[in-house]
């Protein structure tokens, strides 16, 4: 019984957390009609405090864009943002077919540690390459701009 209440759950907060995941950014583009986003600062701690991205800094901008219809300025704000939008539809609905049938699919993909390495290293060489356009496209004084620092 204990199983079946965790199972039941996990997948709850699965669907709940790719559904935020993707109306967040939703709601964020309603507010977004003068593109005003494109100036706004940050939310992550780590720019915040650093002024230089983290690697998933511009997700939520991507998706944003994305929404909108501007798949290259989705992209330029981060290629796993259109990503994202599939993975979490899919995820929502693996996890609703799951909780319908209460059986697992797809338990080998979702714990490939193989599969874990290869995309780790595919997103620290992003992150690699995006910190070397960034540094080379902004002046120390703008990245210390950008941070708690200014």
């Amino acid at each position: 019984m204990v199983q079946i209440k965790n199972f039941t759950l996990n997948r709850i907060l699965g669907i709940t957390g790719a559904f935020l995941t993707l109306v967040i950014p939703f709601i964020l583009g309603l507010n977004n009609a003068n593109h005003t986003l494109d100036n706004e600062q940050s939310f992550c701690p780590l720019k915040a405090t650093t002024g230089f991205p983290c690697p998933s800094c511009g997700i939520t901008k991507s998706i944003v864009y994305f929404y909108d219809g501007n798949l290259l300025k989705s992209i330029g704000y981060h290629i796993f943002g259109p990503l994202v939008v599939g993975f979490c539809l899919f995820i929502i609905v693996l996890f609703s077919f799951e909780l319908k049938t209460k059986k697992v699919y797809f338990r080998k993909w979702f714990y490939n540690r193989k599969l874990a390495y290869y995309l780790a290293a595919f997103l620290v060489g992003y992150h690699i390459i995006r910190l070397f356009f960034f540094v080379q496209e902004h002046s120390w004084d703008e990245i210390v701009k950008q941070s708690i620092w200014r």
